[in-house]
């Protein structure tokens, strides 16, 4: 190990602090933190149900890890897979396409260094997992010119398990088809890879239909399409039937934000009876949303345009709102465990504490929280930043094409 390390003494420097870092948070701020989502993967954890939010894969990890009664060792595990992102990223730069070690490591410095990343692998959210899987899929497609059968099986199942932990897990294996397409892998190495990562997900959709009849995946798509459509959407522009008139709204009565239209209990989905994420009220605002998109189109455009845009600001901004902006960053004190009904017999923090069978709310422990609170103040990958490195990536395709 030592002298595997004097071969690479930048990457050894980064990786070692960037352990230090984790291990600081991890002192600071125990056992883990809670964003509001954390808890809907925590009650699947405790009664296992395809959730018709979002698919199940970090749920399942839960459920793996639950015979320890330990959110630290969830977090410990998700730090790890931060760390082995770093590693699979030098690895392959370093290995595969023989970048010097100073340039290689420096590739590593946003996955290992950036005090938002560190944070996010501290949160119980299933963001670290999936990234963790797309970049070892990723590894695995760029490690050979020309993936073998055994590898295309493999990149497809840990593609299935990133669908599975994140419904935009399908965009990355339609993104790693259209790759061996043009690298000209062949029919057979790619009809592997599709067979593979099709296994996990038809095996999940059936067990959706056998709770749900319906095979399916999530019963959320069309509200989720909804939120993104409801701050511009006017019915005076389409004629949407009468069954969705009670999804219109004025543009002076809408809510602040999108996100708003699923959310808040004064979202016009709350106009109709029973329970908001039902395959009836997804339909509904499917329909609803195709109609406002199509008559609509420049005022969709120009709603995508400016989110996808806000993400390659120099200056990180206060989005969507306050209370769930201080969610994503380290902070002085720490919030109660939420007391909303999981189901008729528990809370969110009955839940949580059952899980860790003891004190789950998280404990600031100072020096230490002040030390990674600074570090995240000043030490991130700023989005303009973002932006070059995808433009680098982007350029480098011509190059791969000829």
């Amino acid at each position: 190990t030592w002298a595997l390390m004097r071969r690479h003494p930048a990457f050894t420097t980064v990786l070692a602090i960037a352990a230090l870092l984790r291990a600081i948070a991890m002192i600071g701020y125990q056992p883990a933190m809670f964003f509001n989502d954390s808890f809907d993967y925590l009650h699947v954890a405790m009664e296992p149900y395809p959730h018709p939010l979002r698919p199940d894969g970090y749920s399942f990890l839960l459920l793996l890890l639950k015979p320890f009664h330990s959110f630290a060792l969830v977090t410990l595990i998700q730090h790890a897979m931060g760390l082995a992102m770093g590693l699979m990223v030098y690895g392959l730069l370093r290995f595969r396409f023989r970048l010097p070690g100073w340039g290689a490591a420096l590739v590593t410095v946003p996955f290992l260094l950036d005090g938002y990343q560190i944070q996010l692998e501290h949160l119980i959210l299933s963001d670290t997992m999936f990234t963790f899987l797309v970049v070892a899929a990723v590894t695995l497609l760029l490690w050979r010119d020309q993936p073998t059968p055994k590898v295309a099986a493999a990149l497809g199942l840990i593609i299935g398990l990133a669908w599975l932990t994140r419904s935009v897990g399908m965009p990355v294996l339609l993104g790693v088809l259209t790759y061996m397409l043009i690298r000209r892998h062949g029919i057979k190495i790619m009809a592997t890879t599709l067979a593979f990562c099709m296994m996990p997900v038809l095996a999940y959709m059936t067990w959706y239909k056998v709770e749900n009849d319906k095979f399916a995946m999530t019963e959320s798509n069309g509200i989720f399409l909804y939120a993104r459509v409801y701050k511009f959407a006017d019915c005076h522009k389409f004629d949407p039937p009468v069954e969705e008139i009670p999804l219109c709204t004025q543009p002076e009565n809408r809510l602040p934000n999108s996100q708003d239209g699923i959310w808040n209990a004064a979202s016009p989905l709350g106009r109709y009876p029973g329970e908001r994420f039902s395959p009836e009220h997804n339909d509904l605002a499917s329909s609803y949303s195709q109609r406002a998109i199509l008559g609509q189109p420049l005022d969709y455009l120009k709603v995508v345009g400016y989110d996808f845009l806000r993400v390659f600001r120099w200056e990180r901004t206060t989005f969507p709102d306050a209370a769930t902006y201080q969610q994503y960053e380290f902070g002085k004190t720490s919030s109660a465990l939420p007391n909303w009904r999981m189901d008729n017999d528990t809370t969110a923090a009955d839940e949580a504490v059952a899980y860790e069978r003891g004190r789950a709310r998280t404990s600031v422990v100072e020096p230490f929280a002040t030390v990674i609170r600074v570090h995240q103040d000043h030490v991130y990958m700023r989005g303009t930043l973002v932006g070059v490195v995808l433009l680098i990536g982007l350029a480098g395709m011509v190059p791969m094409w000829r």
